[in-house]
């Protein structure tokens, strides 16, 4: 218990520091009602206490950033923070796994060169390089710095770090997305994918969980009522995907509350158009960084 507490207070100041308050607050909440849950842990309403300050806190900061006239930026005690926080060894898997998961909302919310760092040190992870190896690409596609893309993939293929499979699932992931980018002038003609069904190894090994590049949802209710919006995947995380929501599109966040179900979406992926649905499983507004104001939504595949 003590131990889970300790990793979610860490992720909380990894996210407090990058001016991510909101997933701040869910990490502080979550450790809140751990402790209210314990009868074990010793001392457990002084923790309550220490806890409710560290919110009282990251409320001010809130209101700071919200009144700031500029975009604050990343100091050198940030990224040495960042370090500290994901420091891990390759025998411990809870260790990398949240290791994954910060670097991941790093580059969710535009702070790309410290999630690249992160995604960097989680290729000499065995259970983790594959996942690493694609945002990794994702960030430098995010950029639209393809050259740099290029030269990893040329890199990895050199260096043999990935089997010949791996490698091959790739290169799939990497040319779809700079197709749906533009980032390349020379587009191969490509047929029409058609719809299939993922089997059930595929929808609960996180790691070999379909690429989805895209998704086109439909609504039967509110002001897009019988219309189809289409928006871009910027990150994916085993079976949650993430994409930004402009903050102009009023009408679409007002739509997107978390818990919301979405029955009728597609998912397009490099090889396939999955019909499925999903629950919004998160929704938080940008704060800092090249996305400030714009809203990050994350929605749990439910079904494909």
């Amino acid at each position: 218990m003590s131990k889970k507490i300790k990793s979610l207070l860490q992720q909380a100041k990894l996210y407090r520091s990058q001016g991510l308050m909101g997933e701040a607050e869910k990490k502080y909440k979550l450790v809140e009602e751990l402790i209210k849950e314990s009868d074990q842990l010793p001392n457990k309403q002084k923790l309550l206490n220490g806890l409710s300050k560290k919110i009282d806190s990251l409320n001010k900061e809130v209101k700071a950033i919200e009144s700031a006239p500029t975009t604050p930026e990343m100091s050198e005690h940030v990224n040495e923070l960042i370090k500290k926080l994901f420091s891990f060894s390759s025998k411990e898997k809870n260790e990398s796994e949240t290791a994954l998961e910060g670097a991941i909302a790093l580059a969710k919310f535009g702070q790309f060169e410290g999630a690249l760092e992160e995604f960097g040190k989680l290729l000499k992870v065995k259970s983790q390089k594959f996942s690493a190896a694609k945002n990794i690409l994702r960030c430098h596609l995010e950029m639209g710095d393809i050259e740099s893309a290029t030269d990893q993939m040329e890199k990895w293929e050199k260096d043999n770090m990935f089997s010949s499979d791996q490698l091959e699932k790739i290169t799939v992931f990497f040319d779809d997305i700079v197709d749906k980018k533009g980032l390349r002038k020379e587009l191969a003609v490509s047929k029409e994918p058609e719809e299939k069904v993922a089997s059930e190894d595929e929808l609960e090994n996180g790691e070999e969980f379909l690429d989805i590049s895209a998704v086109a949802i439909s609504f039967d209710s509110g002001p897009y009522k019988g219309e189809q919006i289409e928006l871009d995947v910027s990150f994916q995380s085993g079976n949650v995907i993430s994409l930004i929501i402009s903050s102009k599109d009023e009408a679409l966040i007002e739509n997107m509350k978390v818990d919301a179900r979405l029955d009728d979406v597609h998912f397009y992926s490099p090889v396939a158009i999955f019909r499925g649905a999903g629950i919004v499983s998160a929704m938080t507004q940008i704060k800092s960084g090249p996305k400030k104001g714009d809203y990050s939504l994350d929605i749990k595949i439910e079904s494909l």
